[in-house]
């Protein structure tokens, strides 16, 4: 079986707090292959970045005082086409920072034919859980859609993708 890892596309990384033009065009790509993973029998699992009121009293606020996805919030939700086609089998993980320990964790108790990436922001939330994947999946191919990821600053979004073409990934 194959996994989609959907990486943050929550609306503060689209439209919101931290949102930056363009990445609302990856929107119609990242639902249409969601769905052809679900088409296709394979698995679906969103990543969302998930704050508390106390975001600015937290390390991440402190060097980000910009707060966004705070749970309960329109910011939190998914966007878009990518809301709208999700599925009641797609799982869900909330992370409180870049990388998930609890995907480390689920991704390491099945057997996985391939893991690819897609999502928001490539220099951070992608590349850390994509380094998880890795390292959760050693000899598993882990693939990052690179027409399906970016950064507000183009430049590193191409170094996050020569990063991680560098550890193995496979960039598309």
């Amino acid at each position: 079986m194959k996994l989609l890892i959907v990486i943050d596309y929550q609306k503060d990384f689209v439209d919101g707090a931290l949102g930056f033009p363009g990445a609302e065009a990856f929107d119609e790509g990242i639902a249409a292959k969601a769905e052809a993973y679900r088409k296709n029998g394979d698995a679906v699992l969103f990543t969302k970045d998930t704050h508390g009121d106390n975001y600015l009293e937290t390390a991440e606020g402190k060097k980000l005082p910009v707060p966004h996805c705070i749970k309960g919030t329109p910011g939190h939700d998914l966007y878009g086409k990518t809301a709208a086609g999700f599925s009641e089998g797609d799982k869900v993980i909330e992370k409180p920072t870049f990388g998930s320990g609890e995907l480390y964790e689920y991704l390491r108790e099945t057997s996985w034919d391939s893991i690819e990436l897609v999502g928001l922001v490539s220099s951070i939330c992608v590349i850390s859980n994509a380094v998880l994947a890795k390292t959760a999946c050693p000899e598993t191919p882990v693939i990052v859609d690179s027409a399906l990821v970016g950064a507000p600053d183009p430049q590193n979004n191409k170094a996050a993708l020569e990063v991680l073409k560098s550890i193995q990934v496979d960039v598309i």
